[in-house]
């Protein structure tokens, strides 16, 4: 399968999630625990994986499948940061507003390339440094809204600590996903039994957070499975339902393809996002989205065209290895 299609799945699903989410509410609140979403999307996870995993060992060629320890304690790994990164949110969000949040979640994108460059060792040439940059800046700028002096002063009136906490939540973000990608990588292991360690530590580690959410409550809803499908609707499992098949992509990409594609996909769906909530929700859309979307694209291109196309070279001329090596420009393949 071509990662492009996987990634515009990925940004469907994505851009949908959200969607999905805010029509589960109810009088603006949930009725559901959000957190048993999470703990049953990873269990999703764990029973495709398991399914497709069974399926690919009847194969006449059995998956590689490694079961050292000192290969598998290294995935419980992505799930500490990624608790670690849900906390500093919570931090951050008490120093600054949403939107101020919002704005700076974008320096991910950057922090992504910078993590993908110096631990993954994976060069980036100096347009697709641009490319990352430009849509950081496409992303921020469809955020911002009704910029006026007064709106803009919100963005910088908040405490040091805020935008400390705010660019730390940024490189956890990216560190999780590179070093995911590392280890779906690092061996020829089958991409399922990969996932099955991942969602394994990854439903352990959500348990654990609704366990520990009773002890803190003193049980005042009574024990976590008992109330595990309490207020849950249709759209409630299709919020689970697609968690769980957004999870499965991203691990797809994070194996045959690279962050820097999940990092697009992510952004493409937000902007989807916003265009959708036009007509469902009636929201109203700015100048500020319009150009954030004219940049994106601007970026997409930019990063994934070939260099013929990006760069004009003399008819006369032929085009060299070496003259091309400066604006070169990785080309996905398929698995």
């Amino acid at each position: 399968m071509q990662w492009y299609v996987v990634a515009s799945f990925l940004t469907i699903l994505t851009s949908s999630q959200g969607i999905l989410t805010t029509l589960s509410q109810s009088n603006g609140g949930y009725k559901y625990d959000y957190a048993t979403v999470l703990f049953l999307a990873e269990v999703f996870k764990l029973i495709v994986s398991s399914m497709l995993l069974w399926r690919e060992c009847q194969t006449s060629t059995p998956p590689k499948i490694t079961t050292d320890w000192r290969s598998v304690r290294l995935y419980p790994i992505p799930s500490v940061i990624y608790l670690i990164h849900n906390n500093v949110q919570f931090a951050t969000l008490t120093y600054v507003d949403t939107s101020t949040y919002q704005i700076m979640g974008n320096l991910k994108i950057v922090t992504t390339g910078i993590l993908f460059r110096l631990f993954l060792r994976r060069k980036l040439s100096n347009l697709q440094w641009m490319a990352i940059i430009l849509l950081a800046i496409g992303t921020t700028t469809s955020q911002v809204k009704n910029c006026g002096e007064t709106s803009c002063e919100s963005l910088f009136s908040s405490p040091i600590q805020g935008y400390m906490l705010g660019v730390l939540s940024a490189c956890l973000s990216a560190l999780a996903g590179v070093y995911t990608e590392f280890l779906m990588k690092k061996n020829n292991d089958s991409l399922y039994w990969q996932n099955i360690q991942l969602y394994t530590f990854g439903a352990i580690f959500n348990m654990a957070k609704l366990a520990t959410d009773d002890f803190r409550s003193r049980f005042e809803n009574g024990s976590w499975w008992r109330r595990l499908f309490n207020g849950y609707s249709a759209t409630t499992w299709l919020v689970v339902l697609n968690l769980g098949s957004t999870g499965l992509l991203v691990s797809w990409l994070m194996k045959y393809a690279d962050n820097i594609v999940k990092v697009y996909s992510t952004s493409m769906a937000m902007l989807l996002t916003m265009l959708v909530s036009v007509y469902i929700f009636n929201f109203k859309p700015t100048l500020q989205l319009f150009l954030g979307i004219i940049i994106c694209m601007m970026s997409l291109h930019m990063y994934f065209a070939p260099p013929t196309v990006l760069v004009d070279l003399p008819l006369t001329a032929k085009a060299s290895p070496e003259s091309l090596d400066e604006v070169s420009v990785d080309q996905r393949t398929s698995s």
